[in-house]
């Protein structure tokens, strides 16, 4: 079994009604004034919005809002928010959102003691202090409530780049499965493939740690069984419930302990896709180019693939698991080749040269390069 680390100071807060605890644990951190940040109005629907102005009313702490975050976070309107946020002088931020929205509240944090945030991305400047950062979830899918990585797209140049630090945890996240029940069924479908893609890039890096492997097949199949009952219940409490828990520990490092940090080759190849075509969701992508990826190099651990098609798709070959992975992405109504979303052939070469735009050759169970990626996009047409 493999040494590792696991700490996680992110408080998580999770059932229902629990969005009025808000205000409280904001006051209780010693804060006065967030930046409430949000995407596309969603929140003003579903009751969300309401019930934090309410919980931040009630417990005197004053906001100011940024609104617009889209789907794929740009660097722009980061930009444009660091800048609210010093204007106005706030002491924290509240994300009220899904990924994009959190993602790009960790940037703002960091940005606000910089003079250009982008240079954390690009590793020449350091993240040493960074406003704190609560949550409130609306969409289950990329753990980004319970970790300490952020995504965030510089547009003109089609570059997706992450950042990451201690200082970038939540200190509070709150999961409120009801508020989920109105989600556009393809954004619970590209939630959960999302999550099941944060478990794969650590489990296949795993041989011997029997703890870790079955934790992980259990969470896997957690996400399929409760998704499939999604599909035709989205308002099914118990299910939502289990579909939020499950993509929260998917990617709050307890799914990866033992397992090597990781592959990661999947999240860069889908970075490559997505920031060549925006309008593709990350889910979508991944749901794409994991099936290709297993395929190409499933050589690099055969024991733990052939494992995983066993005990999470009841395959008896690894060929056999990918048909049945992708079969069940199509019947959750997600695309699963790069033509369903309109790549051409002819595009494939910017792709990969956008893919290894940061990094030349990356994975750590298959290093990849620029060839391999490009054969993997192929397989993926």
């Amino acid at each position: 079994m493999s040494d590792f680390v696991f700490q996680n100071p992110t408080k998580i807060i999770f059932g229902k009604g629990k969005i009025s605890l808000i205000g409280d644990e904001i006051k209780n951190n010693g804060y006065k004034k967030v930046l409430l940040l949000a995407g596309g109005g969603s929140i003003k629907k579903n009751g969300v919005y309401e019930q934090t102005i309410k919980s931040l009313d009630a417990a005197g702490i004053g906001w100011v809002e940024s609104w617009g975050v889209k789907p794929n976070p740009e660097l722009n309107k980061t930009n444009e928010a660091i800048r609210l946020a010093k204007k106005e002088e706030v002491d924290s931020i509240l994300a009220v959102g899904g990924g994009s929205v959190i993602d790009t509240a960790k940037t703002i944090a960091a940005g606000y003691y910089v003079d250009d945030v982008w240079k954390c991305f690009e590793g020449t400047q350091n993240i040493d202090k960074a406003l704190p950062i609560f949550t409130i979830l609306t969409i289950s899918a990329t753990g980004t409530e319970m970790n300490c990585f952020a995504v965030l797209t510089k547009e003109e140049e089609h570059k997706k780049w992450h950042i990451d630090s201690h200082l970038l945890y939540p200190k509070v996240s709150i999961l409120d499965p009801e508020t989920q029940f109105t989600l556009p069924w393809n954004q619970t479908a590209n939630g959960a493939i999302d999550a099941l893609s944060h478990i794969m890039e650590f489990y296949f890096m795993g041989t011997k740690e029997e703890t870790a492997l079955a934790l992980d097949e259990s969470l896997m199949r957690t996400i399929i069984k409760v998704t499939d009952t999604l599909k035709n219940n989205p308002s099914d409490y118990e299910a939502r419930s289990s579909l939020a828990w499950a993509a929260t520990l998917a990617l709050n490092g307890i799914s990866g302990a033992m397992l090597h940090y990781g592959d990661w080759s999947t999240h860069t190849l889908e970075h490559g896709v997505s920031a060549f075509k925006t309008d593709v969701a990350h889910g979508t992508g991944l749901a794409i180019l994991f099936p290709a990826w297993i395929a190409y190099c499933k050589d690099a651990n055969l024991d733990t693939f052939k494992r995983w098609a066993k005990n999470v798709w009841n395959a008896d070959s690894v060929e056999e698991g990918v048909l049945k992975m992708k079969a069940k992405y199509a019947e959750w109504e997600t695309p699963i080749s790069l033509t369903e979303i309109g790549v051409k052939e002819e595009d494939l070469e910017e792709i990969r040269n956008i893919t290894i735009n940061r990094f030349k050759k990356f994975g750590a169970l298959k290093q990849l390069d620029g060839e391999d990626v490009l054969e993997i996009l192929n397989l993926a047409l």
